[in-house]
């Protein structure tokens, strides 16, 4: 069997990034790839301006303290102000640009405004309150490199720099299909021997939140001769071909011959737990995951090795999961020579709470929790041990 690192090198040393792109509108880049760098055409910001509401002067124009100025301006964000009169202070608001000349901002919290003016008590500092042109980003600075997954910020970053439009990487188009002939959907009879296709809705769901577009090819039955024509139907005009169940040593599992028969099989058991039988190939070209079938084993090594096969695939820089250290409040006696994944959950005290049921058939506890510990073979934990904790929600926007 593989460890779990050499099948996560394995599978990122054969991802190439997808060498489709388009060009797209900003405000429509959530979860897209930019194929192309972003530098900034402009200062952020565009000029100087007040950080808080209050009054712009001079420094100089204040001698002994208490001194009172006129106000001969008043400066609302978007306006341009000129000059600022000698002597004088000038009423400016947040985000408004600084009147030539004015060289400090005094909060309105600072001073006492009047009919005949503004009296100010406290020494000043020239530059007080002023955010520069340009002090969070210049013009001709690189904003975003190749290959970084648009978030919310990053869109915001995007706009903040009249960036209207995008060239990022197409969306992977996947191709999926399911085994087992006791498989039947939601919606339908639930007979003897049957169970509900939960791998569909599970895989969707994952590939749908790394923004793929997905051919379901449904429920394939449980025979070399239909698997082995799936496997070539997903083949056609799709970037990548995900199945779930099948990849065991079973007597129907019949992916693993099949994809030996239509293409290549390259790995398939892998020293983690859950999620020990993965299938990592081609078809026709096309690449090939077949994920386990249990539920659970499905949807942790989607997670941990899939996830970052398929955003390396979408061109994105970041990649692997990223643990935190975090400290476990639960014990761990089991010792075994596989890498495991267990499910946990943050409580309230800053540590990590435990599932108490494992198996890889248990659904409810990915529901549960919030991520996993990636707890090496051999290892015991105790209440107190720190441990690698990778949550859910890990690469996401990285």
């Amino acid at each position: 069997m593989l460890t779990y690192e050499e099948a996560l090198e394995t599978l990122l040393a054969a991802a190439q990034t997808v060498s489709r792109t388009e060009i797209i509108d900003s405000h429509l880049a959530l979860g897209r790839v930019l194929a192309e760098a972003v530098c900034s055409t402009i200062n952020v910001p565009p000029t100087d301006n007040s950080a808080m509401d209050g009054y712009a002067l001079r420094v100089a124009d204040v001698g002994n303290l208490p001194t009172r100025l006129p106000v001969s301006l008043r400066v609302p964000a978007g306006a341009a102000p000129g000059v600022l009169p000698e002597g004088t202070a000038a009423r400016i608001f947040t985000g408004a640009p600084i009147p030539s000349g004015a060289d400090v901002v005094v909060p309105q919290e600072k001073c006492k405004a009047e009919e005949a003016g503004v009296i100010f008590e406290q020494a000043l500092r020239a530059g007080d309150n002023i955010r520069r042109a340009g002090e969070d980003i210049r013009i001709g600075a690189e904003v975003l490199p190749v290959g970084t997954l648009l978030g919310p910020a990053h869109m915001g970053l995007l706009a903040s720099i009249g960036v209207a439009q995008v060239r990022v990487y197409d969306r992977l188009r996947v191709a999926a299909f399911f085994t087992g002939d006791e498989l039947v959907m939601p919606g339908e009879a639930l007979g003897p021997g049957k169970i509900y296709n939960s791998n569909r809705h599970v895989l969707h769901g994952l590939l749908g939140a790394l923004g793929c577009v997905v051919t379901d090819l449904g429920i394939i039955p449980d025979n070399l001769d239909a698997t082995r024509a799936a496997l070539r139907e997903a083949a056609k005009g799709h970037d990548l071909i995900m199945t779930s169940g099948g990849v065991s040593v079973g007597e129907e599992d019949h992916v693993k011959n099949a994809l030996q028969a239509e293409g290549e099989l390259q790995t398939w058991k892998i020293a983690i737990k859950p999620g020990k039988p993965l299938a990592f190939g081609n078809v026709a070209g096309t690449p090939f995951i077949g994920l386990p079938g249990n539920p659970v084993s499905g949807f942790v090594t989607f997670r941990i090795l899939a996830q970052p096969y398929i955003r390396k695939y979408q061109g994105a820089s970041v990649v692997r999961p990223r643990a935190v250290t975090l400290r476990a409040d639960f014990s761990w006696t089991k010792k075994i020579q596989m890498r495991e994944f267990l499910r946990v959950r943050r409580n309230e005290q800053g540590g990590l709470d435990l599932f108490p049921r494992q198996g890889s058939g248990v659904l409810s506890s990915c529901v549960w929790a919030d991520g996993m510990v990636e707890n090496p073979p051999e290892t015991v934990i105790q209440p107190g041990d720190m441990v690698r904790y990778i949550p859910f929600g890990e690469l996401l926007w990285a």
